[in-house]
């Protein structure tokens, strides 16, 4: 499974949609359901799944689909 495939299966446990409905508009504006329990369970999720450890600024800024890919290429996850 690509590193893609892992964020997009992380983003569907942690919110329960199809890997269609992430993109662009996928952010905790427009989520229902996006509150910071849900936030921390895929910041978690995702330090766990690429073996990193977030700045406490990353996880406060993992607030959209976007961000999320943007903060992992900080990390040198290739998406």
């Amino acid at each position: 499974m690509s590193n893609l495939e892992q964020l997009n299966s992380i983003f569907c446990e942690v919110f329960s949609v199809d890997a269609e409905a992430l993109g662009a508009g996928f952010d905790n504006k427009s989520v229902s359901g996006w509150d910071s329990v849900r936030q921390l369970s895929l910041t978690s999720s995702v330090e766990d799944t690429f073996d990193i450890m977030l700045d406490p600024e990353d996880i406060l800024e993992f607030t959209s689909y976007e961000n999320a890919k943007a903060i992992l290429a900080k990390y040198d996850i290739e998406l």
